[in-house]
């Protein structure tokens, strides 16, 4: 049977990024047909951008003379030479692709152009700036963003955590409690070198040494009547990861008062509840419209003395973490309106509709503030 081989001179011929650099020169033009979300990771130094979807529709406004020299550049090598055959079928007769794409560019110290970030920064968050939807203007959002994480314990740690992998600028951190051995079946922001230490510093030391370029700022406080709307003024995002019903109660008619988004976060035993109370918007329920009044002790006991499965925070905070990207980033749908439970010996998700109750005491239409003083005390109470 015979065998038809292309002909040598159909095939688009490939060059070294050092070859396409010495064509360059000499007046050819490199045609980065990738996405532009990948370019914020650099790209050729003098190269003209035209993404691959667009290439046969605008070629004519980079490119009008047929005859001139084109090499056309991807990520890895594969979509350039697509864009060599659409380049070829449009007219243009001198068409190359680069052979390894940017990634044999950069490897091989070939000119780029600036980044708006440096290297370290785009190395770091490269998988974010090759995501459509997050890219270098999401990561400028995430390095500018300011969260408040209520709470360095089982659902701060992991939320912590992922906010400075993230690239989250600004994160502080409230928690008045030490480091204790029982802590660290779910905490994982310490160690066992650090028991005794501020919790605080604990997961400072733990966050730096993940991401030293986040803003860490520990603040040994507990969350009070007095200094609650102080502790969080200023920030974009709260993170309720408290262990008490005052200092959520606190949080909640805080992050009202001051418009913060507040991410609700909750674990017992085996079950864990995740919502977004979003005071910005009208359609918003509070956390008083899924609980009215503090329930007693003996209704909701704490870890202390109900126990928690260790992995359990993990679940629930890295939840937390994920509603804060998405609300700093403007991306997806966040958990507003929504309240969703976890079982984990289920391995099961329920999403329960939560509605702005008009007659809820905290946002309804009759709701009166009387003080965090009285709120506080009416909690603690119960």
């Amino acid at each position: 049977m015979a065998v038809l081989i292309q002909p040598s001179h159909d095939r688009i011929e490939e060059v070294s990024p050092s070859r396409a650099l010495e064509l360059q020169r000499n007046g050819a033009v490199i045609l980065d047909v990738r996405d532009d979300h990948e370019r914020a990771i650099g790209a050729p130094r003098d190269s003209q951008a035209l993404p691959l979807a667009l290439l046969d529709s605008n070629i004519d406004t980079i490119v009008a003379d047929r005859d001139r020299r084109i090499l056309t550049i991807c990520a890895s090598g594969q979509r350039s030479l697509q864009a060599a055959e659409i380049l070829r079928r449009r007219g243009y007769s001198n068409v190359m692709s680069i052979a390894g794409g940017f990634r044999r560019w950069q490897s091989e110290g070939m000119p780029m152009l600036e980044s708006a970030l440096d290297a370290d920064a785009t190395e770091r968050y490269s998988r974010h700036l090759l995501l459509p939807n997050v890219g270098l203007a999401g990561q400028t959002k995430l390095m500018n963003a300011k969260v408040a994480l209520v709470g360095a314990g089982g659902l701060g740690s992991p939320a912590a955590l992922y906010l400075a992998a993230a690239g989250v600028g600004t994160i502080r951190l409230i928690d008045d409690d030490s480091v204790d051995t029982s802590n660290l079946q779910r905490q994982i922001l310490h160690s066992n070198d650090r028991i005794g230490m501020a919790k605080t510093e604990s997961a400072r030391i733990a966050l730096n040494a993940l991401n030293p370029r986040v803003s860490i700022q520990p603040i040994q406080q507990r969350v009070r009547a007095e200094n609650v709307e102080q502790l969080i003024a200023g920030y974009d995002i709260v993170i309720d990861g408290a262990d008490n019903f005052p200092t959520r109660y606190l949080l909640d008619a805080a992050s009202r008062r001051l418009k913060i988004p507040l991410i609700y976060g909750a674990v017992h035993r085996f079950t864990g509840q995740v919502s977004v109370f979003d005071a910005r918007r009208d359609d918003s329920p509070c956390y008083r419209c899924l609980f009215p009044e503090a329930p007693s002790a003996a209704e909701a006991p704490n870890c202390a003395e109900a126990g928690v499965l260790g992995v359990l925070p993990g679940s629930i905070g890295l939840l937390q973490a994920t509603e804060a990207i998405k609300l700093i980033l403007g991306i997806g749908t966040p958990l507003i309106g929504r309240l969703l439970c976890y079982d984990a010996l289920a391995a099961s998700f329920r999403e329960l509709r939560l509605m702005r109750d008009p007659k809820c005491p905290g946002c309804g239409v009759d709701a009166e503030f009387h003080g965090y003083d009285d709120l506080a005390l009416r909690c603690s109470a119960r």
